[in-house]
């Protein structure tokens, strides 16, 4: 269940978009905006039937655009079905379900599963997993990742939850391969730090 195609998509950029229950009209206005600055990947959790419909519209206009448009919060083989028919290219799970990932990589998807535990990170490592979501990223602390990348050095982390231009950077010198943010994507405030973020992606 090899994910290793996460770093074609991400294709270095350090950011990736999550725009959560935002509905369609919203949802396509802030990933436009994120797609402008410069981020290449956008993230749509789906929990309603709205949900879909977003997710749908924006892989529609991101593949115009050339763009990578997921799913998130799949929790269920259903889910993956949704997912699939909606158009994404990927899916993103809170916790580590190899159900989950197995359903998605059937599906022609890329699967990316949430950790928060040692043991979560060796069970999704030793299933061919590399790239995790560390979550939730603001409650596991910057030195989570730097604790995890003594024994997994291997693992690429993506940090989701409470995520913002204040804390991305820390994470990232921490370890992070990729920060996902929402809500700072609707304020005009971190949107030149953000951009500073993306202006520095030169890294290893």
């Amino acid at each position: 269940m090899d994910n290793s195609g996460f770093e074609q998509l991400f294709g270095g950029s350090p950011l990736m978009a999550i725009l959560r229950g935002m509905g369609v009209e919203r949802s396509l206005a802030v990933s436009t905006t994120a797609w402008d600055l410069g981020i290449e990947v956008v993230e749509l959790p789906i929990q309603t039937e709205e949900d879909i419909e977003a997710l749908r519209v924006v892989a529609a206009a991101g593949k115009e655009r050339g763009k990578s448009v997921g799913a998130g919060t799949v929790v269920s083989l259903a889910h993956v079905a949704q997912a699939a028919s909606a158009g994404a290219v990927f899916t993103v799970s809170p916790g580590l379900d190899l159900d989950v990932v197995r359903a998605s990589h059937e599906a022609g998807l890329l699967s990316m599963p949430g950790v928060a535990t040692a043991s979560e990170v060796q069970l999704a490592m030793k299933s061919g997993l590399t790239w995790l979501k560390a979550f939730p990223a603001s409650e596991l602390g910057s030195r989570w990742l730097s604790a995890m990348h003594g024994p997994f050095p291997q693992a690429q982390f993506v940090t989701t939850g409470g995520m913002s231009a204040a804390n991305a950077g820390e994470f990232l010198q921490a370890g992070a391969r990729v920060v996902a943010v929402g809500s700072a994507l609707e304020d005009p405030a971190q949107l030149p730090l953000l951009a500073g973020l993306l202006g520095g992606a030169d890294r290893s």
